[in-house]
């Protein structure tokens, strides 16, 4: 890959050369060169020589069946599990929502126009939410996705409300869910994003900002609990919204923290 990544040719190269690695997934462990041009749209010999440069790296490696994962990416891994490894209280807290209400808990951070889940309780139901961590999903609905949004500035509202299926119309809607969520202190949906599935929301405050007396909290994270929306009555949906309420308190008292504050 060209050495000077400032240029045009070089970031698309990059770009290309992480495409490349998203494909690989659970279910997809090797990448034979003619599945990688045949998704990526590349000529055959810009794909071989991205894979070539991505093994030299050690980000890939040549196996007989096509190209695996490659040993580099254990140190990306550990580095970013240490980044992201939640204190053992916070995961306490998450295990016992999982356990008193049987719910897939969630906890999501923004990242621009999306939010990340960095931590996760699976429900012990078989018709259960799952959401792997470190997905990536859209900011512009859902129960956590209101309460992340709580505060931000106008501009990254229509960022938000552009990237949806809405266009920009929806920032009247976004702006509306705010207000509610922030006059509540949570947040619900009911098939805003998938048709069935439904969440509550709380946010997570990180440390106050300003000067004494006058300082603000800001939302650094959305604690949820989510499933199938016939369980989600509006008896739960009080339900869950005060347990999670009370275990977000107890997270921003002790200094919620992670690597986007």
């Amino acid at each position: 890959m060209p050495s000077n990544i400032g240029e045009g040719g070089g970031v698309r190269s990059v770009q290309r050369a992480f495409g490349i690695l998203s494909l690989l997934s659970e279910d997809r462990r090797t990448l034979t060169i003619r599945e990688v041009v045949d998704e990526t749209g590349l000529a055959k010999t810009t794909a071989l020589r991205l894979l070539q440069s991505l093994e030299h790296m050690g980000l890939l490696w040549a196996t007989p069946q096509g190209f695996a994962a490659g040993p580099a990416l254990w140190r990306w891994a550990h580095l970013a599990r240490s980044a992201w490894e939640l204190p053992p209280e916070t995961v306490q807290l998450m295990r016992e929502l999982g356990a008193r209400h049987r719910e897939t808990v969630n906890l999501y951070v923004p990242r621009d126009v999306r939010r990340v889940c960095v931590a996760q309780q699976e429900s012990p139901q078989p018709l259960r939410h799952v959401v792997r961590v470190g997905d990536e999903l859209p900011l512009w609905a859902g129960a956590s996705s209101k309460v992340l949004l709580i505060g931000a500035p106008e501009p990254l509202l229509v960022r938000v409300a552009r990237s949806s299926p809405y266009g920009e119309a929806h920032v009247a809607t976004l702006r509306a869910w705010i207000g509610q969520a922030a006059h509540d202190g949570h947040a619900a949906s009911h098939g805003e994003r998938e048709p069935g599935l439904s969440a509550v929301a709380v946010p997570i405050n990180g440390p106050i900002t300003g000067f004494a007396g006058g300082g603000t909290r800001a939302t650094v994270a959305a604690l949820t609990l989510s499933g199938p929306t016939v369980r989600f009555t509006g008896d739960r949906v009080r339900e869950f919204a005060a347990d999670l309420r009370e275990a977000a308190e107890r997270m921003s008292e002790r200094g919620f923290d992670h690597p986007l504050t």
